[in-house]
């Protein structure tokens, strides 16, 4: 399997979860909006609900299944992972002025990339609790 540096496999998975989102009809607001204390991978809009999106990526080998017993790249949203997220989101909403009725949720897109044959695979799960 070709090694590829985790950053750029972060980079390239945010790339596939924008194509994925917008292919399923989402607005992209934004990208890597970052705080000292914090980041937001994608902000997204679809029938008027805000999308906070935090990305996990790894190499993935195409052809081996994804199950239960595998890793989860979304188990690497530990507590403080998510206190962090939360306070992030906070700063956001306030910066941008969003009304307090605005509608908001968090999900976490997990990408398995294989470099060697161009293919990802994607599983979102909406509307995490943060704390």
């Amino acid at each position: 399997m070709i090694q590829i540096s985790k950053q750029n496999v972060g980079q390239v998975g945010e790339d596939v979860a924008v194509k994925h989102l917008v292919k399923h009809s989402f607005k992209i607001l934004g990208r890597n909006y970052r705080k000292k204390w914090g980041e937001i991978d994608i902000i997204a809009k679809k029938d008027n609900i805000l999308h906070f999106v935090e990305v996990k990526s790894v190499q993935w080998p195409y052809n081996k299944p994804i199950n239960a017993e595998n890793f989860r790249p979304e188990e690497n949203m530990h507590l403080w992972k998510r206190r962090r997220l939360a306070r992030t989101i906070k700063t956001y909403l306030s910066d941008i002025r969003v009304s307090d009725d605005v509608e908001w949720q968090v999900d976490v897109i997990a990408i398995f990339l294989d470099f060697e044959i161009k293919r990802a695979k994607i599983r979102v799960t909406e509307n995490i609790i943060l704390l």
